[in-house]
């Protein structure tokens, strides 16, 4: 029989559950509105950056920073991500799940409503709700959206579109052309250009030209890899309008756009979309997404990841550039919308981590190392011995790879659990889990995980962001600085 006291305990206990549990689906429902910015008189900031690292968790913050210090010899460098004043947590579930999408994820950011997976800005009932950039478009800022996805893809399409399924990326370019939105810049021109577009491939089912219905608007726009030079000699003017898709599907990876700099990366994507948008009177409200964080991790790239990752944070930094010009006027928000990989820094009763091998990774494992194999095994090793510092594998570590090569070359069965799906191919895969076992990182999943993950800001109102919250809250706590309202 249990003790008055401690049957007193247990029952305050019980309570304090259910009263967290309770709150918890309370603001499922509630979708946080209440919510309201507790420094109500500070002024809104005028210049508005909101930093999205897609599948960028804690492990992926840290695994770049470590690489940078190892890199450059500095043991006290740091992210500008790791170093803004104020920090924070996000929760990231979906209304239908606990491991989120970037749809639901990006959704939540950019609304403040939660939703189910797939969906783009709307609720799971199909009601449309009230981005950021649309409430930023009606208080007469000017807006901006940069990924180095295709500019279609779920995270900067929930910003400017609205769809019951993310896939329908001809339906939401589309939308793009009616948004306002004065600043487009990523990959994806495949979306807006007809079926019969002569100077690359289109995904379009019709002939409607979206890109010459932005041209109609005044829009100036750069296309193809062939115009990234006019992209970086152009000189915006007051209150211009711009376009710049520079690849058929998502931009580079990092690690390998470096190699001939065809494409714009995506600090200087963010620079011109500061030349453009400061011209405005009104402000402006930028979001910037390093979209292909998250393409490294389903990989379990671990050198995609951090290049990406740096090239990311060398865009805050072009922001922060601008902050430091504008400090009373400009805010800048850095979030992940979900991590990916479950990318564990560490494995085993192991109390080491050793960034070398990953150091020797030259290429990226999804565009580049997933295409290397076609049956010449002797080729393919002496691929990854130039290409990944692999040129001293043990038998063991040659088996594990001959075995993945067996499986492609006898077309056998394979259920997924190992390599992951088909399309990241399963001999780079194999390989690339190698580069991780010796620097003892390694990889719990090749999709989402639902952990919580870091968010930092600087600048008018920052001190808002901070603490533990769910991922709508960042949303609401935005739109309540800037005098927004979200609504259905």
């Amino acid at each position: 029989m249990l003790s008055k006291n401690l049957l007193t305990k247990v029952t305050v206990a019980v309570l304090f559950v259910a009263l967290v549990i309770g709150g918890m689906f309370t603001g499922i429902q509630n979708q946080g509105q209440d919510l309201k910015v507790q420094a109500s008189e500070t002024n809104a900031p005028k210049y508005v950056f909101y930093f999205i690292g897609d599948g960028l968790g804690s492990a992926q913050r840290q695994l770049a920073e470590i690489y940078l210090q190892e890199t450059t010899g500095d043991q006290s460098a740091k992210l500008r991500i790791n170093s803004l004043p104020i920090a924070g947590i996000n929760t990231t579930y979906s209304a239908d799940t606990l491991v989120t999408d970037s749809a639901a994820a990006g959704t939540a950011l950019a609304t403040g409503f939660k939703t189910n997976n797939g969906m783009i800005s709307q609720t799971p009932d199909g009601e449309n709700v009230k981005t950021l950039i649309e409430a930023a478009e009606e208080k007469g800022m000017a807006t901006g959206i940069v990924s180095t996805t295709r500019i279609t893809h779920a995270t900067p399409a929930v910003f400017a579109s609205h769809n019951e399924n993310r896939n329908n990326e001809n339906e939401i370019a589309a939308d793009f052309v009616d948004s306002g939105v004065e600043y487009f810049a990523g990959g994806g021109y495949r979306n807006f250009v007809p079926q019969d577009w002569e100077w690359g491939s289109s995904k379009r089912t019709d002939d409607r030209n979206l890109i010459s219905e932005f041209e109609a608007q005044g829009y100036e726009y750069f296309l193809t890899e062939d115009q990234t030079e006019m992209f970086r000699n152009y000189e915006p003017s007051r209150n211009d309008k711009m376009v710049g898709l520079f690849t058929s599907s998502h931009l580079p990876y990092e690690i390998d756009r470096v190699k001939n700099n065809a494409t714009p990366s995506i600090a200087e994507l963010t620079k011109k979309g500061i030349d453009l948008l400061s011209q405005y009177d009104d402000g402006f409200f930028m979001m910037v997404e390093g979209g292909r964080i998250d393409h490294a991790c389903h990989a379990n790239d671990p050198q995609g990841s951090i290049h990406d990752t740096l090239a990311f944070d060398k865009a805050v930094e072009e922001a922060y550039d601008f902050y430091m010009n504008h400090p009373e006027e400009t805010l800048i928000v850095v979030v992940g919308d979900h991590e990916t990989g479950g990318m564990g820094l560490g494995f085993s009763q192991n109390y080491w981590l050793n960034i070398e091998p990953i150091e020797k990774a030259k290429v990226s494992v999804e565009d580049v190392l997933n295409y290397i194999y076609d049956g010449d095994r002797e080729a393919y090793f002496e691929y990854i011995s130039k290409n990944l510092g692999l040129n001293d594998l043990t038998a063991e570590e040659r088996a594990e790879i001959v075995k993945a090569m067996d499986i492609v070359d006898n077309d056998e069965d394979y259920d997924g659990s190992i390599y992951g799906p088909d399309y990241y191919g399963l001999v780079g895969i194999a390989t690339t889990h190698i580069v991780s076992e010796r620097a003892n990182l390694q990889w719990t999943t090749f999709a989402h995980s639902g952990t919580q993950i870091p968010m930092s800001a600087l600048g008018v109102g920052s001190e808002n962001f901070g603490g533990f919250k769910d991922n709508t809250e960042i949303a609401i706590t935005m739109a309540d600085l800037l005098g927004f309202e979200l609504t259905k």
